[in-house]
């Protein structure tokens, strides 16, 4: 019997496939607000191996020190505001209905009160197109238009880290270690590479499927590899 395929060695939870999650700094969320703007200083800006891009540890009045998504153009010793009537700045969280139409955002929440769901990713940012009564239309970093709640909140800005996937890793040690803190086995062998034992798209005289690559969603763990539950095939004409 050969050894098991990498789903099924996924779906099994070995450490290998385990997100290092011990490592992670904190639920990154929305500052907290109720009436009034809430002012928090950002005492530092600190590496989280959750994400790539920097988080902004900041301090509340109250003493208390949560982080933060750090954003392009602000730095420690920096005051950020959060609330409903705040200055349209780098770094301020508001409602998406207080955010005036071509104004860069990020981390957005998807419904009122999650702490920020989208664009969240270094260097990325959504534009607001319109805001009506009842929604607020987004343009997301893909260019599809997204519409959100009104007292959905964001953050006004670019994320920090932008120009990191400009950087080549040189090493094949540091993409190791990259793809590791994200719980992803890296380098991955490809299937008609292998063995017919290892793989059920290996063996064979030369490196081909040998059989079609689309797979029922019910398929047992060690068949489903390939296009599973595709919804078509064949090339788009």
């Amino acid at each position: 019997m050969g050894k098991r395929i990498i789903s099924q060695n996924r779906g099994k939870g070995t450490p290998t496939y385990t997100a290092p999650s011990h490592k992670y700094k904190a639920e990154i969320k929305h500052i907290p607000f109720k009436n009034e703007a809430v002012a928090a200083k950002i005492v530092d800006i600190v590496h989280d191996p959750v994400r790539n891009s920097p988080i902004a540890l900041v301090k509340l009045p109250n003493g208390e020190e949560v982080f933060s998504l750090a954003v392009e153009g602000v730095g420690t010793g920096d005051w950020i505001y959060s609330g409903e009537k705040v200055e349209i700045s780098a770094g301020n969280t508001t409602y998406l209905k207080e955010i005036p139409e071509g104004t860069p955002i990020c981390n957005i929440e998807g419904i009122p009160g999650d702490g920020g769901k989208f664009v969240r990713s270094s260097g990325t940012f959504a534009l607001v197109v319109s805001r009506e009564e009842d929604k607020v239309i987004v343009q997301m970093p893909s260019g599809k238009l997204k519409w959100f709640h009104p007292l959905c909140k964001a953050t006004i800005g670019v994320v920090a880290g932008g120009g990191r996937v400009d950087k080549p890793f040189i090493k094949a040690g540091k993409k190791f270690y990259k793809m590791r803190s994200k719980a992803t086995k890296w380098p991955r062998v490809r299937g008609v590479a292998m063995c017919a034992v290892y793989h059920p798209f290996g063996g064979g005289k030369h490196q081909h499927v040998g059989r079609p690559k689309t797979i029922g969603r019910n398929a047992p763990p060690g068949r489903k590899v390939g296009s599973i539950a595709a919804r078509r095939t064949g090339v788009r004409r």
